[in-house]
């Protein structure tokens, strides 16, 4: 028997970091958009253990692997021969869209779906929630709340104000190291942010309205990387109705009316800043 999944991305409207706690983890309040965007992960069984491959060499295949990891705590928790997983690797790496997060949660639950479900929903979630701050928003498919250190996950409806909007996702060529943000950020002065953003934009959201998207790690890696800052302005110069950096970067999104503005403003995009780096658009 084998399986094909679908491992689509994210885009944060809003990571809110409040602190550090003392666990090393930062507090924070995020609201999360799912972007039908996806790599691919093709499951099906073996006799022999764990067997790792992926359409792109960059993407390392040892311990570090979120996708190996994923597998790993399943096949310790659940007594099955074995399982080969191959990852087509669409998405940029390091991109600030959840990419590897989503691979590790499509893995557990593909998994799971492989094997007739041997794990039920609060065993995923802990699985998932050892694995990585984001990986528990992907064992569900919509938009969601987050707090804590991100793993506490509150799915909500579709948001009115991006109902039939159009996105432009930009990623330069470059990723942004999590950690080395995370760091810059606080040791910033006033670098941490107030509580309760989260519940003002999703009414904002909910409204109708497409405003007040935050990203606190927006000024410490504006700082270091500034293509950043510009690629974002120009965005919203050029009509964008909201532009913000995803997660730690480096990706910067676009909402706009629809795609196909969305697709005019990529071609605007490319003729500004050159052809490097990934660019894609979809409908949300």
């Amino acid at each position: 028997m084998s399986l094909v999944l679908k491992s689509h991305c994210k885009v944060n409207l809003l990571l809110n970091i409040l602190g550090q706690r003392e666990d090393g983890f930062h507090e924070l309040e995020t609201i999360m958009q799912p972007v039908p965007m996806c790599d691919e992960l093709q499951l099906e069984h073996t006799a022999d253990g764990l067997k790792l491959s992926c359409s792109d060499p960059r993407l390392p295949m040892d311990a570090s692997n979120l996708v190996r990891r994923a597998a790993t705590a399943f096949l310790e928790k659940v007594d099955v021969a074995g399982v080969r997983i191959h990852l087509q690797k669409n998405l940029p790496l390091a991109a600030g869209i959840g990419a590897g997060s989503s691979n590790a949660a499509f893995t557990l639950r593909g998994l799971n779906e492989l094997f007739e479900s041997p794990l039920n929903a609060d065993e995923l979630q802990e699985l998932a929630a050892r694995l990585g701050s984001d990986v528990p928003f992907f064992l569900q498919d919509g938009p969601a709340l987050a707090v804590g250190r991100g793993e506490v996950v509150q799915p909500v409806g579709p948001f009115p104000a991006l109902e039939g909007k159009g996105l432009l996702l930009i990623h330069p060529g470059f990723g942004v190291s999590t950690p080395w943000a995370y760091q810059a950020l606080a040791s910033l002065p006033d670098g941490y942010g107030e509580a309760d953003r989260m519940t003002a934009l999703q009414q904002v959201l909910n409204g109708g309205e497409l405003a007040g998207l935050y990203n606190s790690l927006e000024v410490p890696v504006f700082k270091k990387y500034r293509i950043l800052p510009l690629i974002k302005t120009f965005l919203m110069e050029q009509g964008a109705l909201a532009a913000l950096m995803s997660g730690s970067g480096s990706t910067t999104f676009a909402v706009t009316e629809d795609r196909p503005t969305a697709e005019a403003l990529r071609a605007k995009y490319h003729e500004q800043f050159g052809q490097a780096g990934w660019t894609a658009t979809v409908s949300l």
